[in-house]
């Protein structure tokens, strides 16, 4: 993937070629935003704009067959780009990822054929399950949770794939740049406090944002993240702590806790009394 952005960057040719011909590539095609994402943060709007209309174009081909992911990814991509170039502030992107949850369930509920799709397999997946006694869920239901589940997916991989350019950026121009600044990312005590307020409150469904809960969850998990890397980092510890952590947290009560972690941090500044505790020894 290194090698990908690295043609990319050789001109603007290179770069609509690029986005172009893996815009034609089942799986590939995701990797498109996040190389438009890099080409803004690196050089612009202006430049940009002729790389998006050619990378576009195949996305939209797959948008009219079915598949509507690669393209709502890349305006997710190239929203959460614009914020990050603009403000240069992770807290205000990763903010801005909610906005990219809720434009993906805008943009599934304009493809009522992609919706009815989508749960006619999830219920036949269902159907050929293999656990007894199994709730019957409603059809109604089924459809705002799949709703609410479409918005959230597009929303981590969108904020995935403006990390996986920021960190190409990094690779290309500033080797070690991205690990450091990932690795301070944090958001401030009013921010993370207002996040897991609204968290609850829609959890207790006495809010319209029900549908909402774990887009308020998602900017302090990845917030816990980056405290989990650089405390790594700090400590110096083996790689394989981050291993055991990621495999801990396919445990999604573990997600939680870890967004708890990024609450009390927002206040605690872990990272700041691990470097005070070691600045007189070092």
């Amino acid at each position: 993937m290194q090698g990908l952005a690295h043609y990319a960057m050789r001109g603007r040719r290179q770069a609509i070629t690029t986005v172009f011909v893996c815009g034609l590539i089942p799986l590939v095609n995701m990797l498109v935003p996040a190389l438009m994402g890099l080409v803004l943060i690196r050089h612009g709007p202006r430049e940009t704009l002729l790389v998006v209309a050619w990378g576009a174009l195949p996305l939209f081909g797959w948008a009219m067959m079915g598949d509507i992911t690669p393209l709502v990814l890349m305006l997710g991509v190239l929203g959460l780009a614009a914020v990050l170039r603009q403000t240069a502030s992770w807290q205000f992107t990763l903010l801005a990822g909610i906005l990219v949850g809720v434009g993906a369930e805008m943009a599934l509920r304009l493809r009522p054929d992609f919706l009815v799709l989508l749960q006619q397999q999830v219920e036949a997946f269902m159907a050929a399950g293999t656990l007894p006694d199994q709730p019957e869920i409603a059809p109604e239901m089924m459809r705002s949770a799949l709703i609410s589940l479409f918005g959230l997916m597009h929303m981590f991989m969108s904020i995935c794939l403006i990390l996986l350019a920021r960190w190409w950026q990094a690779v290309l121009y500033n080797p070690g740049g991205f690990q450091q600044e990932f690795h301070q990312i944090r958001l401030q005590p009013s921010v993370a406090l207002l996040l897991m307020v609204l968290f609850l409150t829609a959890s207790a469904g006495v809010t319209v944002l029900t549908g909402w809960i774990m887009y308020f969850l998602m900017p302090l998990f990845f917030a816990g993240l980056a405290l989990v890397h650089g405390l790594v980092g700090l400590k110096k510890l083996s790689r394989l702590w981050l291993v055991a952590f990621y495999m801990l947290m396919l445990n999604p009560p573990l997600a939680q806790l870890l967004a708890v972690a990024a609450l009390i941090d927002s206040w605690y500044d872990f990272r700041g009394r691990v470097k005070a505790a070691a600045g007189p020894t070092s």
